[in-house]
């Protein structure tokens, strides 16, 4: 088989190519760009679950970043099994055909316990005593040590959060190097996601991430030059565009208000009640799914959904086939924002009654997507000395919160999951192998076939 690497460079739309990424430009003057029309959701487990199987979401089981688990009556996001995932992997095809085949996962989702040959994936430690540290999943085990010894800490705070920065991709990009002079892989996948941050926060404003593009065009170089040196096959692509917003809609906030969900409040704080709620929404940025418990409320929920400004349509039983969402995790009905707009989990009625969790970055406890996540409060007095005033607690072993991210959704400018219709908006796919590609735009389900087109030569 072919020698194949794969950079997803999340968010990269060919609207972001040019004067601020001369490498990726002039590389791709060698071949051929070319439009992914997305899946619905165009969001990244979604997405990735798509392009490694060559499913839709019906078929895959992944209708989002995370659900509503019906067993548990617990929303949950950003699981991390690949068990999850239901339908084989374009790894597995791969093997099939050739027994000496191996395959690298480097950060892309669903990543622990697959059949893939080699992985590395987040997996910070929980103590007891409430502390989150950085930390990896690895197979083979042993590498876990090891990669942190030579590379240094995994960077989880620039991962994700208000510190969010290169330092993060390059990490990965070192350590999908530390992959290729260990094993050598056949295929090697990377998640590069810089560019994810900084358009939710500013929007796809070339002069507002010029840098941003400049470090990611920085990264993508020194990969693309070091794999082809090797003799590799590079494949540029990307999951979704992300477009302008300016409306925040809290679902939640609307069915509460009708008394469709209920909430437990604890310490003097609301918690969501999934399980005693007649209908609530699990906001995904522009998709939601709603779920009613009770059939009897279905047609009550649509109705108010539907005269919920910055919603445009909404998916039932039918309609969820047509899109390919007609899967047991899906929920009862599935809203889309209209393009200017993106859905909160915001379920309280009076901030002074959200629960600790919302001011901090805690992607498990929240029962929904939160970008606001990627902003310091701009009313906190003095945020530099109370985070370092924080940090200190936490070096010298006493409890801490850092409740410093805002309550304010207006904060949020770029978003994505709905179905962008512009090519220039759309993911993109770029390779040098031309001869593989015989139209100007492809489905995401065709991403998993081209992979294996290059890995066999066609």
């Amino acid at each position: 088989m072919h020698k194949t690497v794969v950079l997803n460079v999340v968010g990269l739309t060919s609207s972001l190519l040019g004067e601020h990424t001369p490498f990726l430009s002039r590389w791709m003057g060698g071949g051929k760009l070319i439009s992914i029309s997305p899946v619905l959701p165009a969001v990244t487990c979604a997405a990735q679950a798509t392009y490694l199987t060559g499913k839709l979401p019906n078929e895959h089981g992944i209708v989002g970043n995370g659900w509503y688990f019906r067993d548990d009556c617990e929303i949950k996001f950003w699981r991390q099994s690949n068990k999850l995932v239901q339908a084989p992997k374009v790894w597995d095809t791969a093997r099939a055909l050739d027994s000496s085949f191996t395959c690298a996962n480097l950060f892309w989702w669903y990543n622990m316990y697959s059949s893939a040959d080699y992985a590395i994936t987040p997996r910070p430690m929980y103590p007891a005593d409430g502390t989150k540290i950085p930390d990896i999943y690895t197979q083979p085990q042993e590498w876990r040590s090891r990669l942190q010894d030579e590379l240094g800490q995994f960077p989880l705070f620039n991962f994700w959060g208000p510190n969010t920065s290169i330092r993060c991709s390059q990490w990965i990009a070192d350590s999908a190097k530390w992959v290729e002079e260990s094993c050598n892989p056949t295929l090697t996948l990377i998640y590069l996601p810089h560019l994810d941050y900084c358009l939710q926060k500013f929007g796809p404003d070339q002069n507002l991430v010029a840098k941003d593009l400049q470090e990611i065009d920085a990264v993508c170089g020194d990969l693309i030059s070091y794999y082809e040196n090797r003799g590799a096959q590079v494949i540029v692509l990307s999951e979704y565009g992300i477009t302008p917003v300016s409306q925040p809609v809290h679902l939640n906030r609307m069915l509460r208000q009708q008394g469709l969900l209920n909430v437990r409040e604890e310490l003097g704080k609301e918690l969501l009640d999934p399980g005693a709620s007649k209908a609530f929404a699990v906001a995904d940025h522009q998709i939601a799914h709603v779920y009613v418990q009770d059939p009897f409320y279905i047609p009550k929920v649509r109705s108010l959904l539907e005269a919920t400004e910055g919603v445009a349509y909404i998916l039932d039983n039918n309609e969820k086939s047509t899109h390919h969402l007609n899967h047991p995790r899906s929920g009862e009905l599935i809203a889309i924002a209209k393009p200017e707009a993106w859905f909160t989990y915001y379920y309280w009625l009076d901030d002074n009654y959200a629960p600790d969790f919302a001011r901090t970055v805690d992607i498990h406890r929240k029962p929904g997507y939160d970008p606001v996540e990627l902003f310091v409060d701009p009313q906190l007095k003095f945020s530099k000395l109370k985070i370092g005033l924080t940090l200190l607690k936490k070096k010298l072993g006493f409890r801490y919160l850092m409740d410093i991210i805002p309550l304010d959704a207006s904060l949020v400018r770029g978003s994505h999951g709905c179905i962008t219709e512009q090519p220039a908006d759309q993911p993109l796919f770029i390779t040098k192998q031309t001869h593989l590609l015989d139209s100007e735009s492809i489905q995401a389900t065709d991403v998993c076939q081209l992979i294996l087109k290059h890995l066999t030569g066609g």
